[in-house]
């Protein structure tokens, strides 16, 4: 699948730390700044397919705060679609400001385990699971019309044994089922449990750690994958230095020799929104450097 016309693609998780800026605008929106950071930065190391940064709360807050049904992290009534979308507004942004840009959404097994339920409008989690879907395909939507090159689904829970995998695949369908454009979910952690199921959803693009879980690079290689590309986490999203180019290049090396060159996207393991901007900054410029390293010979 042709995301961008050059092999190892580099692109991000979604979270960049948040760095607000001051001034008149910062009055009306506090964080419209740490957008902008986290955009030029992404785009001053070079990465191909950028985020928004997710700099508007974590992964759970920033979804679920304004969603008909949910009060907190509390299910109050029966989870509805939002009024309106709830990241286009800085996918937008994103856009006017580079062509190729990844719309995240926080996948809806990931979301049922940070709630609450305290309504009988739900017997347990997994109807929430499958009506946060409903919700979340209503997003998809809206990014997919807003212009973004693929959308990606984030389910941490998968490798935790804490979800069911066979409602959560079910959900995640629900979602890449309304998209024409390519669809991506990141996974991350062991995947020794759960990748029997996780390759079974219906997704056009894998995403996994592998440089803080290089068991995976193990499990993988005896898969099938059925022809689709794999997003290669190749750096330490939670180690706060950064690491030498060189380093980044073996591990992508290793995952070239399982994979091939043509059926990978390079990325950090996760999400950089804890580290330090000089840190997040540093590791995708490394990053981007390794990648075309190894473009050039393959």
């Amino acid at each position: 699948m042709n995301f961008i016309s050059k092999v190892l693609p580099t692109t991000v998780v979604g979270s960049y730390p948040v760095v607000k800026a001051g001034g008149l605008r910062s009055l009306l929106d506090p964080l419209h700044g740490a957008v902008e950071t986290a955009v030029a930065d992404q785009i001053r190391a070079g990465v191909d397919i950028i985020s928004d940064g997710q700099v508007r709360g974590d992964m759970i807050t920033a979804f679920v705060s304004r969603l008909p049904g949910i009060r907190g992290q509390s299910v109050i009534g029966r989870i509805e679609p939002p009024d309106k979308p709830l990241t286009v507004a800085d996918t937008k942004y994103t856009l006017s400001k580079h062509p190729k840009v990844k719309g995240i959404i926080t996948g809806p097994s990931t979301l049922a385990h940070g709630l609450r339920i305290e309504t009988p409008a739900y017997r347990g989690r997994d109807e929430v699971v499958l009506d946060l879907a409903q919700a979340l395909a209503t997003e998809a939507r809206a990014l997919e019309a807003a212009g973004v090159t693929m959308i990606q689904i984030d389910e941490p829970i998968f490798s935790t044994g804490a979800a069911d995998l066979g409602v959560g695949r079910q959900a995640v369908d629900l979602i890449t089922s309304v998209l024409r454009i390519p669809s991506c979910l990141h996974v991350c952690g062991n995947l020794e449990s759960a990748i029997d199921d996780i390759l079974k959803i219906q997704v056009s693009v894998l995403d996994f750690e592998f440089s803080e879980n290089r068991e995976n690079l193990e499990i993988l290689s005896t898969k099938d994958l059925k022809g689709r590309p794999v997003g290669y986490g190749c750096v330490a999203s939670a180690d706060p230095g950064v690491e030498s180019m060189e380093a980044i290049e073996k591990r992508i090396e290793r995952g070239i020799d399982v994979f091939g060159a043509e059926n990978m996207l390079i990325d950090p393991d996760c999400g950089l929104r804890m580290l330090e901007r000089d840190v997040a900054y540093g590791k995708l410029s490394a990053m981007v450097k390794a990648a075309a390293v190894l473009r050039a010979e393959y």
